[in-house]
């Protein structure tokens, strides 16, 4: 004789949630990120020009296309 709370689909998608991992803890932590702030010749404002990852603050400020520069951490 079946237990019932243990047969049929719903114990099936248990058991396979359990597979999967569904019961781990996910990471709720913010993903941080350095954002390239600065001023441009289109906007001299102090502005997000871009991920650090992505653009080159080095290289912009060398090139004089963008100037006051500040690389600070953000969280998308």
């Amino acid at each position: 004789m079946g237990k019932g709370y243990a047969e049929g689909p719903a114990a099936e998608e248990a058991e396979a949630a359990r597979e999967r991992g569904d019961h781990l803890a996910r990471s709720t932590a913010p993903v941080r990120r350095r954002v390239v702030i600065g001023s441009t010749p289109d906007n001299p404002e102090q502005h997000v020009i871009g991920y650090a990852d992505e653009v080159d603050p080095e290289a912009l400020f060398s090139s004089g296309a963008a100037w006051g520069i500040k690389v600070v951490n953000a969280v998308e």
